[in-house]
């Protein structure tokens, strides 16, 4: 019994980990709350190492659900779409470099000083209120400017309706200079509770993207990201002496495949919500969320 128990944990953490890792709300914030009442019967070492590692589940779907267009060696495609595909993950590439160039050799330190409730707190509701107010900065500065489809006949306009998602809207327009800024963006995402994806999308918006090339760049940038930042956990989890267990061995695989079938669903949902909805929403929840998390760890649990 005791045994399921767990098993049911991973489940349990597996779903945050596919939720809360694609949306804008910070899985850290999450997960700072789920450990107070949710905690695997493992070693602090393997537990540490699991809340990381298990993102690989979730990094596994972007993988999959992107495969053919993030796949350059198609056959299928053409040369000048191969050559897209090519300068799509250069673009990734220069995107990842700020986080890269910061975060390694602050990883530690961010871990040490950075990883309390009173900094998630303080970064869920910040982001929040950021997040509501470039929504609707983003929805004066369109409408004013006409960011819209119709058509005149006749020497008259046809109302024309406001696109609902404006902004570059692809890969190919994103130029080499503004994915190195969303990527100055990412950096944001070393302090926790910020979220890695709500920080790319922040920037995106702010650089002028859709809604949805942010989100797509965002879990684009994710793949090179979440896979070194979980190989280089693990790597430090077997140089400290550890090892696994049967037990160890299925909890992370269980962990990562409930994160993987809970991303794909997370994702399609997300890419169909906001090409007719903005980010206001997961604002406001990322504010109910960081009072939250002050009334819980500064009052009730203090």
């Amino acid at each position: 019994m005791e045994l399921i128990i767990e098993y049911l944990k991973a489940v349990l953490l597996g779903l945050v980990e596919g939720v809360t890792e694609w949306l804008p709300v910070s899985s850290t914030g999450h997960l700072i709350l789920i450990e107070e009442f949710v905690t695997l019967n493992v070693s602090k070492a393997f537990w540490d190492m699991f809340l990381v590692v298990i993102q690989l589940g979730a990094i596994l779907a972007v993988c999959v659900l992107y495969f053919t267009r993030l796949n350059p060696f198609s056959f299928k495609k053409t040369t000048d779409e191969r050559k897209d595909t090519w300068l799509t993950w250069g673009k990734i590439i220069v995107g990842i470099i700020p986080a890269a160039l910061v975060g390694i050799p602050l990883d530690d330190f961010m871990e040490e000083h950075l990883s309390n409730w009173q900094v998630v707190a303080v970064a869920l509701i910040v982001y929040g209120v950021i997040f509501i107010v470039i929504e609707r900065w983003r929805k004066k500065k369109f409408s004013s400017t006409g960011n819209s489809r119709g058509s005149h006949f006749a020497g008259s306009q046809v109302p024309a309706e406001i696109d609902p998602d404006p902004g570059i809207k692809t890969m190919h327009e994103l130029s080499l200079g503004k994915a190195f800024g969303i990527g100055c963006f990412q950096v944001l995402s070393l302090v926790p509770g910020t979220s890695r994806s709500g920080s790319t999308i922040i920037g995106g918006l702010l650089l002028g993207t859709s809604r949805t090339l942010a989100a797509e760049y965002s879990f684009f940038m994710a793949i090179p990201v979440m896979f070194g930042a979980s190989a280089l956990r693990l790597v430090k989890y077997l140089l400290a002496g550890n090892g696994f267990t049967a037990f160890e061995l299925g909890i992370l695989a269980t962990g990562m495949i409930v994160a993987f079938i809970t991303s794909i669903l997370t994702i399609r949902l997300l890419l169909r919500y906001i090409k007719t909805n903005d980010f206001q929403p997961f604002g406001v929840y990322r504010i109910i969320l960081g009072i939250v998390v002050i009334i819980y760890f500064g009052f009730i649990a203090a």
